[in-house]
């Protein structure tokens, strides 16, 4: 299989840095083939800007979808955007890896997200009827694929559980999971998360390596997260809210997935 890791980190002898050799090395091992976008030894470009396209704005006023839009649809995106949607397309699996840098990924990883996903290859597909609004939440260019998150944290286990003060970790993670990888159509595993990085040390590094490399040995037996599909039924269409008979009183992210 081929899997694509996009690695966000500075420091190549961090934590992080030493989990992403481990990954490469243990799917190489077994067989898989791995290419790996490291973002800030690539000194990826953030920012969604005109420059993005070769013709530079569209009219008068940069417009970000529109811009996206013409410039995916001539092949006259910037390069380095280009050639990682090619990435995309060429993976069966994905994994984001980056530490939990206040409550979400770091920037650079935000600009990945802003730049790679245009309109018409990770949004802005599909019909929009009264029936169908776009292929999207479980459809989508990238629907076959499977994508799950390598997640670090300083924080510990606890204040990321239910009734933790930093919130659960499922909620933090929703708007990435469900947002950024279910909206074009991954298959979305549950994260692989490390807490109190701080405190890891040897045996720490051991267990972790072994915990992951379990994880990657299931990369496709694993369960994905139930998220409900925007077009199956669940959702009233136009307005996209979830029916009055499921999930009944309940409101939050949790109700997005069948429990």
């Amino acid at each position: 299989m081929n899997v694509l890791i996009v690695y966000a980190h500075p420091e190549p002898k961090s934590l992080n840095g030493s989990l992403k050799d481990f990954a490469v090395k243990h799917l190489e091992d077994a067989g898989h083939v791995v290419k790996v976008s490291d973002l800030y030894a690539m000194k990826w470009k953030a920012p969604l800007d005109a420059s993005d396209s070769m013709d530079g704005q569209a009219c008068e006023r940069f417009n970000p979808a529109l811009d996206s839009k013409l410039a995916f649809e001539n092949g006259r995106q910037a390069k380095d955007l280009a050639e990682e949607q090619d990435k995309l397309q060429w993976a069966d699996a994905v994994i984001l890896q980056f530490p939990l840098w206040w409550f979400s990924m770091p920037a650079i990883l935000k600009g990945w997200v802003e730049r790679v996903y245009a309109y018409g290859f990770a949004y802005g597909v599909g019909e929009h009827s009264d029936t169908h609004w776009g292929d999207r939440y479980g459809e989508g260019t990238l629907a076959g694929k499977r994508a799950m998150l390598m997640v670090t944290t300083g924080g510990w286990e606890s204040h990321y559980s239910a009734r933790g003060i930093n919130g659960p970790i499922d909620d933090i993670l929703f708007p990435i999971q469900h947002g950024i990888l279910y909206y074009p159509g991954f298959d979305v595993l549950p994260p692989f998360v490390i807490y109190r990085t701080d405190r890891v040390g040897e045996a720490g590094f051991t267990k972790a390596c072994e915990t992951l490399a379990e994880r990657l040995d299931k990369l496709w037996t694993t369960e994905p997260i139930a998220f409900r599909p925007q077009n199956a039924g669940a959702y009233d269409i136009p307005a996209l809210t979830l029916r009055a008979d499921i999930a009944p009183g309940q409101t939050g992210f949790s109700m997005h997935s069948e429990q």
